[in-house]
């Protein structure tokens, strides 16, 4: 998995004060990229992994953003880009959901994960390919769901943001190809996070039985993909879907 060429990289990853984004943050600084750390609100959490990132001797900072707010994105884009130079790797994780049957559902929350999870990709990814078509090389890892490619009851906007970010995937991926900036999706499943640790006895044997592997998966799986994705061993896997999921896609 190590790849030398990734020292001295740049990324940056959103929402990664925790959960995912974090995990993915840490995995770089082991491999010597520099990483800032987009938050919206979680300021301690991301300055504390700013921190610890710095202790393991690459650069390292937080920056705040509301990621569905195009000015907060310009602002953050440009802190990053007068920091180092430049951005090598963007890693749009930064979701949120707000969940409730279609019937009952507020245009407000229909906006809201519309906005952060389809939006703020958009808004990072056309600041951050600015930058990469300067250099000449870039990756763009998206964090999508599971539920982008099977639907999932409950979760009609959070479903119809992660299914377009698969698609928004794929276009910018033909667009920028020759470029030698490649951009894919991970499609994570249920992992044993924050979220997982909450659910009910009942509720874990639900959604246990929908997974072929029969277990939760694990923050480094979907870091450790990211990761491999980041560098040039993966120079010529672009516009693809990649689900870490137990099977539970299939």
């Amino acid at each position: 998995m190590e790849d030398s060429n990734q020292n001295n990289k740049y990324a940056l990853v959103t929402g990664a004060a925790k959960g995912i984004g974090k995990s993915i943050a840490l995995k770089f600084a082991e491999n010597g990229i520099s990483v800032a750390i987009n938050y919206k609100s979680s300021k301690d959490s991301a300055v504390i992994l700013s921190e610890t990132i710095k202790s393991m001797g690459v650069e390292s900072f937080a920056v705040q953003a509301d990621v569905a707010s195009l000015i907060q994105v310009t602002e953050m884009m440009k802190k990053v880009i007068d920091t180092w130079g430049k951005i090598d790797i963007l890693v749009n994780n930064a979701g949120i959901i707000q969940d409730g049957l279609l019937v009952r559902m507020t245009d407000e929350a229909w906006d809201n994960v519309i906005g952060t999870n389809l939006n703020g990709t958009f808004y990072c990814t056309r600041a951050a390919i600015k930058s990469m078509l300067k250099t000449r090389w870039g990756r763009i890892i998206n964090i999508g769901s599971v539920v982008g490619l099977r639907g999932n009851p409950g979760q009609s906007n959070y479903t119809a943001s992660k299914a377009a970010i698969i698609g928004f995937t794929k276009a910018v991926a033909k667009e920028v190809a020759k470029r030698n900036i490649t951009v894919n999706c991970v499609t994570p499943g249920y992992l044993e996070t924050e979220t997982t640790a909450i659910l009910t006895d009942a509720q874990k044997e639900f959604w246990l039985k929908a997974i072929p592997q029969g277990k939760f998966g694990e923050l480094d799986d979907i870091s450790n993909l990211v990761l491999y994705l980041s560098g040039d061993k993966s120079k010529y896997i672009t516009g693809q879907v990649i689900s870490v999921d137990g099977g539970m896609a299939v």
